[in-house]
């Protein structure tokens, strides 16, 4: 017997969740801040003097320099994972897609870490080429590179994996561009200096440490943009999940349709680990509760999946910064030790499918 929730039950449920996760997270870490200091302390740094409440100055300075941005950004980031997990198991029609599982996540690793290591040289060959107007746009070379890394993963996924229709491929292809990935890493690492491989290796790890306010601003637009977008052929998928050659009887452009996805999705993981690093395996398990909760229709899949997303990566964030304080975890570590063993519980169920 299946259970299923009603969107008037879920939908509040996740919204409430998800605001008492993000309260808990501003108020807790290596400075225990009460939820009244919080409210207060943001009040004093969005709009100073507005309260008469005396509010320390460091308690401002902290909630809105440090926790508040690197709050919006787990949101941001455990939306994408959560929103490109459910879209890339609905095209390759497989629930065992996931963006670090199939490669995805290695390929934008690669294009990432060329920025980390090269990034001089490649500023002074841009700078070169393209002048004052580089200067402008400098700051998209990361989330760039990345997102091509991750279109290049995903399509190569794509092919080998037969289309999506071999499991055993697509898992074989996954292993293979993640090794591959590796052993490019660890030759940037070789001739890294100390500071990139400093950067590399816990940016590998996966952190939202290094939160900032652009970075909010830059993933969080690349995420509505190409969120969007994906909900809007949630239809599309829909039928693609009936077969390939049903959903062509309905009208639906497949070749189109998975090109589309296979564009935003490396687009928007290259965004998302451009700002946080490689962060495992919450696009696998999110999708897969909101089935369990709402059923795989992909109206409801998309933006579910975006929110319980973010849930999940704030609240492992909030343990991995509070719960070795005032040391710190990746929460890249955290979601892997969470996700693992999901994964292989899904093997389990499928292993008739796939051997």
């Amino acid at each position: 017997m299946e259970f299923r929730l009603s969107d008037k039950s879920l939908l509040p449920t996740l919204v409430a969740l998800l605001l008492i996760g993000s309260c808990i997270s501003l108020g807790i870490g290596a400075m225990t801040i009460s939820w009244r200091d919080v409210l207060a302390g943001l009040m004093e740094w969005s709009w100073p003097g507005l309260l008469s409440v005396d509010v320390p100055e460091q308690y401002a300075l902290v909630l809105g320099e440090i926790r508040l941005p690197r709050l919006l950004l787990g949101l941001i980031v455990g939306g994408t994972l959560g929103v490109c997990g459910a879209v890339l198991q609905g095209m390759f029609r497989n629930p065992l897609a996931e963006p670090g599982i199939i490669g995805i996540s290695s390929g934008a690793a690669v294009g990432a870490s060329i920025v980390l290591v090269f990034g001089s040289v490649l500023t002074g060959v841009l700078g070169a080429w393209m002048g004052g107007f580089f200067g402008k746009i400098q700051w998209l070379l990361l989330p760039a590179f990345a997102s091509f890394g991750a279109i290049f993963a995903t399509w190569l996924v794509y092919v080998l994996g037969d289309r999506g229709r071999s499991v055993v491929m697509m898992l074989l292809a996954g292993i293979a561009i993640t090794a591959l990935a590796g052993a490019t890493l660890g030759m940037f690492a070789y001739v890294a200096t100390d500071t990139a491989l400093r950067d590399m290796t816990m940016w590998q790890l996966g952190s939202l440490s290094g939160a900032t306010w652009t970075g909010v601003l830059v993933s969080g637009i690349i995420f509505a943009i190409c969120g969007g977008l994906l909900w809007s052929r949630a239809s599309d998928l829909n039928a693609l999940l009936l077969g390939e050659s049903e959903a062509r009887h309905l009208g639906v452009d497949v070749v189109g349709l998975k090109r589309q996805i296979i564009v935003l999705n490396g687009i928007a993981m290259g965004a998302a680990v451009s700002v946080s690093g490689v962060i495992g395996f919450v696009g696998l398990v999110v999708p897969h509760i909101v089935r369990l909760l709402r059923g795989p229709d992909h109206r409801f899949l998309i933006p579910y999946s975006a929110l319980l997303g973010g849930l999940l990566l704030t609240v492992a964030d909030t343990i991995a910064r509070s719960a070795f304080a005032p040391a710190e975890m990746p929460v890249g570590i955290l979601t892997a030790l969470l996700g693992a063993p999901f994964f292989l519980f899904l093997l389990w169920q499928q292993r008739r499918q796939i051997f």
